[in-house]
């Protein structure tokens, strides 16, 4: 009898093959598989020194690829100054093309290949980082294409996640009502802070998905008439990977780079470097852009939202990565972490 399959993982060599045969862009000299993660990622180069990645989109706990609508926002960010890994059509015109698969046909798209360094402990590049991030939300304001498939907000970020995390195999009788009551405060003290600022968010920028380089002129980090000098650093930043872009809360994009520095243990405490890195970023945003007094208010319980997006994701990959990637033993150290994260205050001032 067949076998059914959660998802395969084709070879560096087939995509390449299929690349070639759907896009004009030459013979591919060299493949490789990049990694692994929510989607399965690929490096190509052709006879003409370009070099591009290739994107195998996954089943996601949340649906489908949100493909038109990043597509079309990465081309609105480039057009209005801002540098970011733009999607490459393919020969017939389309911004994905269909892979026949076991488990069933996936989108692959193919983004601009960029160099650089990621995010790293330099404060110039950190406030670089946050420098770009205000410029794509700045430049996002006046986004009118097609409508994105997703929004980051409560229902996508924290309630459906959660249900998803219910349905574990690993998840116990104990721990459901743990996290049930854990979602329910967060959610709370969310809505008590009011109206909260929303914008076409990247939906990733832990600091990771996007490379410091020296500057251009004329980028969307100095479009902002308010900017101070400092804004026009030697330092921006270029982003890729927008799978998880879409309209959603700042507060949410603002946590996940500390989400990213602060300890993910029970018993976590920032470092006093951890904190320096955080003041750096918060306040070159603010620089160019300002966050309300609810928005900043907000971003502490954020991360501990982020978090639960993040064991949803797990959850929906358990067919693929097994059940072991959310051991239960994990899960009651989670419920203690994400108990801590919802009293967590972040500096907005150095000491």
């Amino acid at each position: 009898m067949p076998l059914e399959i959660a998802q395969s993982t084709p070879t560096a060599a087939s995509i390449a093959a299929l690349v070639q045969a759907n896009y004009d862009l030459g013979e591919v000299v060299e493949s490789e598989f990049l990694r692994r993660s929510f989607n399965q990622v690929y490096r190509l180069s052709f006879a003409s020194g370009q070099r591009v990645v290739a994107r195998l989109c996954a089943a996601r706990p949340r649906g489908g690829p949100n493909t038109l609508f990043e597509a079309a926002a990465l081309q609105h960010w480039s057009n209005a100054g801002c540098r970011v890994s733009r999607c490459l059509p393919a020969a017939d015109g389309g911004v994905a093309i269909e892979v026949p698969l076991p488990e069933g046909p996936r989108a692959l798209m193919l983004f601009e290949h960029l160099d650089g360094e990621f995010t790293g402990d330099a404060g110039e590049d950190i406030e670089a980082f946050a420098r770009g991030l205000a410029g794509l939300h700045i430049a996002g304001e006046s986004y009118q294409g097609p409508s994105s498939a997703y929004c980051l907000d409560l229902d996508y970020l924290l309630l459906h996640p959660l249900e998803g995390l219910l349905h574990a195999p690993t998840m116990t009788a104990e721990l459901r009502p743990q996290f049930e009551a854990l979602a329910r405060r967060l959610q709370d003290d969310i809505l008590s802070l009011g109206e909260l600022a929303r914008v076409l968010c990247h939906g990733d920028a832990h600091g990771s998905n996007n490379f410091v380089v020296d500057a251009k002129a004329g980028t969307c980090n100095e479009a902002d008439a308010n900017a101070n000098a400092d804004a026009k650093a030697k330092r921006e930043a270029v982003f890729f990977d927008f799978d998880e872009a879409g309209p959603g809360y700042l507060a949410y994009e603002l946590a996940v780079y500390p989400w990213s520095l602060h300890p993910h243990t029970p018993d976590g405490v920032a470092t006093d470097k951890a904190k320096a890195k955080w003041l750096h970023f918060i306040s070159a945003y603010r620089e160019v852009r300002p966050v309300s007094d609810a928005d900043l208010a907000a971003i502490p319980r954020f991360m501990a939202i982020r978090q639960f997006w993040l064991l949803g994701e797990y959850s929906g990959r358990i067919d693929v990565w097994g059940s072991q990637a959310i051991p239960t033993d994990y899960l009651r150290r989670q419920v203690t972490m994400l108990g801590n994260w919802q009293t967590l205050e972040l500096p907005l001032h150095a000491s």
